[in-house]
Parts: C-alpha cells; structure tokens; sequence
C-alpha cells in the first residue's frame, strides 16, 4: 500500500505539470502563437490593441492574467521541485516524515508561487495600461535590455547565493527547520518557496523579454532553473548564466 500511495502522488504531481505545459500550449495557440510567442495574422491584431480602448481583452484584466501566470507557475516551477520532494523522501526512511507532510512541502512551495503570480499579474496590468508593453507582454527594445543585465547581474549578488544555496541544498533546509506532519510540512514548504522565489523571480521576469506567451522561453527558462538546482552542476551553472544574459542585455540594447 505504501507503494501504491507514493506512485499516485507521483503520477499526480507529473500530471499537474503536462496539464499545466498543455493549457499553456492551447493558450498560445488560441492567441495565434508561434512556440517563441510571435504572433500570425490574428496575434498581431491582438498586440496591436491599446489598452486605454473601453474593450473587454482577457489579457487586459487581472483575472485572466493571474490565471495565466498560476497555471504558467505549475507548468515551470513544479519540475524544479523534483530533487527538493525526492529529498523529503529520504526523510520519510531515515526520520519521521510522512505522506501528508510531503503534500504539505508541495503545497506550500506552490502557494508562494501563486502569490507571486498574482503580484507579476498586476505588474504586466501596470506596464500594459501604462503603455510599457503591448497586449502580449512583449516589452520594448529598451526594457528588454535592462531586464537581461539587471537579472543577470543579479547572479552574482548574495542573495542569489543565499537563495540559490537553499534551493540547491534542500536537505540542509530541512535539517534546520523540520517539523513533522502536513503543517509541518506546509510551513517548510513556505520557507523553501520564498526563497525559491527569491532565487528564481528574474527569470519570470525575463517572460517581458520576449512575450510572456512565448513557450520558448518557458522552456528554456524551466531547464535552466532545473539545472541550477541539481546537486552536481547548480553551482556552476549560475555565474555564467549571469555572464550570458549580461551579454545578452548589451546587444539588445545597440540593436
């Protein structure tokens, strides 16, 4: 019975994440989407929109777009927190975790991403009617520019070393802060959220580069933070991610 708890929460947590990657799919596709978030005939017609016009766009209100972010969320950063539930099960052998404190870790992990939605939800509203970006979340060369050489800048600060060291070690984090059962474990969730959060928000942030839509950028960007976490190579993959999207920044920005 055990086994047959931990394969359905398994297959369950995978499932979340291909429905959420397929939504994201039929989203961009309904919007008349390429997979790197240029728009055909009918997109273009949509990014074209001003926002100041009396209309009703769902991607000019806030609840589609926080839909949208959450469901982006669950498509990105649940594959991320594969090594961090894996090493929760450890501790289901060698100490007194349980099932319901590994559903606990995941749902408060998730939760902060939510909340996180919701706020970069409310910054593409603001940049949108602030005439910043278009309808699709496609920013200005300009922005563009700036947003790859602060985020890549922001590799080498201490916070992303602290951030990125929890996230990297996930078992030091538990060892520090355990408490047992599901509360216990939606409180360690919480924690290892926030600072998933405040090792991972500029590449969300990155989405403004190149459309928020753009599935490309999706992808690369969930590879990317999976690396990043991986026991044997997440630290030497930061840096020269820095190093990279610096470099990036100052050719956007003589285009």
């Amino acid at each position: 019975m055990p086994d047959l708890v931990r394969s359905t929460l398994w297959l369950s947590f995978f499932g979340v994440i291909l429905v959420a990657w397929w939504i994201m799919y039929a989203m961009a596709m309904e919007m008349d989407l390429d997979l790197i978030g240029r728009p055909g005939p009918a997109g273009q017609a949509m990014a074209a929109m001003d926002p100041r016009m009396p209309m009703d766009m769902p991607m000019a209100r806030f609840g589609p777009l926080f839909s949208m972010w959450a469901i982006m969320m669950a498509a990105m950063m649940l594959p991320t927190m594969v090594p961090t539930l894996m090493t929760y099960e450890r501790l289901i052998v060698s100490a007194d975790g349980t099932r319901s404190g590994w559903l606990g870790v995941l749902l408060g992990y998730f939760v902060v991403w939510v909340a996180f939605a919701a706020l970069i939800a409310g910054l593409q509203q603001a940049l949108l009617f602030g005439g910043v970006t278009d309808m699709l979340g496609i920013a200005p060369l300009w922005l563009s520019a700036v947003l790859l050489i602060v985020v890549g800048a922001f590799q080498f600060t201490r916070a992303k070393e602290v951030c990125h060291g929890v996230c990297h070690a996930p078992m030091t984090y538990f060892l520090g802060h355990w408490r047992t059962g599901f509360a216990g474990g939606l409180r360690m969730g919480l924690g290892l959220g926030a600072f998933c959060v405040g090792c991972c928000w500029g590449f969300m942030v990155l989405g403004f580069v190149g459309g928020v839509m753009s599935l490309l950028w999706m992808g690369l960007a969930t590879l990317l933070m999976i690396f990043e976490k991986l026991p044997q190579i997440g630290h030497h993959v930061v840096k020269p991610t820095g190093i990279l999207l610096i470099v990036g920044g100052i050719a956007v920005a003589f285009v």
